[in-house]
């Protein structure tokens, strides 16, 4: 599986790239699912690399698909791959995953990032606005649905008839 993952993610990375702001943008797009694959090893998480796996899988396979289905013309007109953005849809996956699995705080740069990875690609002319829009939406409706929160410490209120108080769950 994680020879899959790399393939795809280096499959992301455009050789071509001309300008600081398109190169910066297909860095991000490949740094911030890398950096929310190797926080899952930082935090000897196989819960959240199998998470990982079906949300950046499900994330890249329906931007494959919808790009050789629906065929729009780029704006720069290179070629019919424009709809959606699969830079824009890997980078908020990313994002997205950090965000439900560790928390906001360490998401706010990955959110920053992904928001680059969409203006560079509208930027540097390679994508209309719906385009980012669907990959953002793609990615993020993926990592929401796929991934769960990582709590080491669970506290639950338990209230019964005869009893009142909490249950505390740690997780090892």
């Amino acid at each position: 599986m994680n020879k899959i993952f790399l393939i795809i993610m280096i499959g992301n990375m455009s050789l071509s790239a001309k300008s600081n702001t398109e190169k910066l943008g297909d860095f991000l797009t490949f740094a911030i699912p890398a950096t929310a694959y190797a926080s899952t090893f930082y935090m000897d998480d196989e819960e959240g690399k199998e998470q990982f796996y079906w949300a950046y899988g499900t994330t890249m396979f329906s931007t494959i698909a919808l790009k050789y289905t629906v065929r729009a013309k780029r704006p720069d007109n290179d070629d019919r791959d424009s709809f959606p953005s699969g830079h824009t849809s890997s980078a908020v996956s990313g994002a997205v995953f950090i965000h439900k699995r560790y928390g906001l705080k360490y998401a706010i740069p990955a959110y920053l990032g992904a928001a680059y990875t969409g203006y560079s690609r509208i930027h540097v002319n390679r994508h209309h606005p719906r385009d980012v829009i669907a990959g953002a939406v793609i990615g993020a409706v993926s990592s929401w649905y796929f991934v769960d929160s990582f709590q080491k410490l669970r506290i639950t209120p338990e209230v019964g008839s005869d009893y009142k108080g909490i249950q505390l769950n740690y997780k090892f």
